[in-house]
């Protein structure tokens, strides 16, 4: 059976190593719009967690096998359509993501000075798509609209004192842009309560260890939590009590004469109504806020609007409050309002033989190993459907013969996987160079000068 993956991130890899290793006769072909693959380990994992992209080692060793092809620079639904797949595979996972963000839909919001949390961290990641992105970084204050790790790493890349950055693989341009910032405060804001934020202990202890940035927490935004806490699963609990643990700190005393350290701080209970302009309304200049009360209690606990609000002062505003997965083909089903592809167990409705795992099929929540063990079971579903017979594998499929005739007469030429290995080598030659594990290249025009397309 030939199989068709399509995106090279953690779903598309984990489905395909799933495959191979349960069925020894499955071919599987990796398709990817960009040239580089690894998806969202690559642009997505903050630069200073390396261990995180650990990964890649074993994402190597499935490319390499003699059973897998990759074939990067090929944007499927524009160069190939999924029908054509459909016609050159027994079976074809979609697992492209989510390369969008939720809007806020409030006034303001585009405004110069306000960024989604998507594009600033493939900004500093070197997503090609972002490598423009120039955010302005002259003001003092800092907003981060969210409660989750991405809007974590945010806060960290802000305020982490740059020789740590330094020998990390963030880009040159951003570590440059860093080093001229003048944002020395940073809040978390979120319409939720301590009790429902989605960031994990890991993340926050990180944070609050960051040198040279203090943790500025209200303890009265957790009062009587304590008890609250006490039936609550552990990691819950665990998050709960050092985020209590650390408002009841006391503050370092500065020294005088020392420089302002720089802070950080999470907002509760407050949803955004309108980023507020400049006076000459050429920029962001702040932000108005509705604070809210907590209906319900745990995760379903709903964000109330009690009638007041209040403005804070700032002039960098960055919206993490989600990913979203777009449509990839019309003929794919796609459920717009919930960002997700229809299936169950990965099968997408209404098509057999076309699947879907990571993202597009579950929604933009969750780390690796959750997209992991979700593209493992969409992988269970097609060797069910090849042992069952659902899958018809008797007329054969010319798979990548087929697709290559289609994308020559459309002018396309895919990047191999030993083509990225050159890439990956040049990269890492360059960083070398600066002392830093990689110098991602940005420019997806010179990844192909690399390789001689």
């Amino acid at each position: 059976p030939r199989v068709c993956v399509v995106g090279s991130g953690p779903a598309g890899f984990y489905t395909a190593q799933h495959i191979l290793k349960h069925h020894g006769g499955a071919l599987v072909d990796i398709y990817e719009k960009l040239p580089v693959p690894f998806g969202l380990v690559r642009f997505g994992v903050a630069p200073d967690h390396p261990e995180v992209k650990n990964v890649i080692n074993t994402f190597t060793q499935t490319a390499r096998s003699e059973r897998c092809t990759y074939y990067g620079n090929v944007t499927v639904g524009r160069d190939v359509t999924v029908p054509e797949l459909r016609q050159a595979y027994h079976a074809v996972v979609l697992s492209y993501g989510a390369e969008d963000n939720r809007v806020l839909g409030i006034p303001g919001e585009n405004l110069p000075g306000v960024y989604s949390a998507r594009a600033f961290v493939g900004w500093y990641n070197g997503l090609p798509e972002n490598r423009d992105l120039k955010p302005d970084l002259s003001c003092e204050t800092a907003l981060i609209l969210g409660h989750g790790n991405v809007a974590l790493d945010i806060a960290r890349i802000l305020l982490s004192p740059l020789q740590l950055l330094r020998k990390t693989d963030i880009t040159d341009s951003s570590l440059a842009a860093l080093a001229c910032s003048k944002v020395k405060r940073v809040w978390l804001v979120g319409r939720r309560g301590p009790l429902q934020v989605a960031f994990t202990i890991k993340e926050l202890r990180e944070m609050i260890n960051l040198p040279g940035a203090r943790a500025v927490l209200d303890p009265a935004d957790f009062s009587g939590l304590e008890k609250a806490v006490k039936d609550a699963p552990r990691p819950r609990k665990r998050l709960t009590e050092l985020m209590i643990k650390t408002a009841l700190e006391k503050p370092v005393e500065v020294q005088a004469g020392a420089a302002a350290p720089r802070a950080w701080g999470l907002k509760f209970q407050r949803s955004p109504q309108e980023v507020l302009p400049s006076a000459d309304g050429r920029r962001a200049r702040g932000i108005r806020m509705a604070l809210t009360r907590l209906e319900g209690s745990g995760d379903s606990a709903k964000a109330i609007l009690t009638g007041d609000v209040e403005e804070l002062e700032c002039g960098l505003v960055l919206s993490s409050i989600g990913y979203r997965s777009l449509p990839l083909d019309p003929a794919v089903p796609f459920d717009s309002q919930r960002g997700v592809i229809p299936n169950s167990s990965g099968r997408v409705e209404g098509v057999p033989g076309l699947y879907c795992s990571g993202w597009v099929k579950r929604g933009p929540t969750g780390v690796i190993i959750t997209t992991m063990n979700d593209s493992f079971d969409t992988a269970q579903s097609v060797l069910e459907d090849l042992q069952g017979g659902v899958l018809d594998i008797s007329p054969s499929r010319e798979g990548f013969g087929v697709v290559e005739s289609i994308l020559r007469s459309r002018g396309v030429h895919p990047v191999s996987f030993s083509d990225w290995e050159k890439i990956d080598a040049a990269e890492v030659a360059r960083g070398k160079a600066a002392g830093k594990p990689r110098e991602k290249i940005v420019d997806p025009a010179e990844m192909l000068r690399i390789i001689g397309h």
